[in-house]
């Protein structure tokens, strides 16, 4: 089981970290989440360089895809040939935008005829794309889910757990990350933010 997280040039550090340590809670035979990237380096909004554990040929044949978010989001989107590379096919794949992803998501057509979550900055692009965006921290359709706002991403990690392992695994990853004496509460919050959508 495949998981890769898309983090591009001045990627937002908080959506593919935070993704990439919950999922990483799962200790299954064969469960990987790696971070792919169109280069072998990629460089954060704040500066942080991280080598790309996977390319978009690898991601494109991942069971799950987390797109991640950045500050150099419609930069992604306005270069054809990189986009022609994000060949996703949500009758195989979970697919998940984070933030501005859904924006990437948007694009792809892949968002066509239902809401979507975003962060505030990306919500007026991702209307212009012909997409509804809910005031909701996270949404799914089917095989497609996206979430809006950094601190967010715990959902699409406990959503992704929750579709390929089960609602108790991502009981299981989200306590061990949530904070002492407020574990109860965020698993609670997170589970009841994705039961709707299992």
């Amino acid at each position: 089981m495949h998981i890769a997280i898309l983090s591009f040039d001045g990627f937002n550090e908080l959506d593919s970290f935070i993704a990439l340590g919950i999922l990483n809670r799962v200790k299954q035979p064969g469960w990987r989440v790696s971070i792919a990237s169109p280069a072998e380096r990629v460089r954060s909004m704040n500066g942080v360089w991280v080598e790309a554990q996977a390319s978009l040929h690898d991601a494109a044949q991942a069971d799950a895809v987390i797109v991640g978010s950045g500050m150099l989001t419609r930069d992604v989107v306005a270069d054809q040939a990189l986009m022609a590379q994000l060949q996703f096919d949500p009758s195989r794949q979970l697919l998940a935008g984070q933030c501005s992803g859904a924006l990437v998501l948007a694009k792809l057509g892949l968002l066509a005829d239902v809401p979507a979550c975003t962060d505030l900055i990306t919500k007026p692009w991702v209307e212009e794309a012909g997409v509804r965006v809910s005031n909701q921290p996270f949404v799914a359709h089917g095989n497609v889910a996206t979430a809006g706002g950094c601190l967010a991403s715990h959902y699409l990690a406990a959503w992704l757990i929750a579709r390929l392992q089960g609602v108790e695994a991502a009981r299981d990853a989200i306590h061990y990350v949530a904070p002492v004496g407020e574990k109860d509460d965020y698993v609670a919050r997170a589970i009841s933010n994705i039961a709707p959508y299992l």
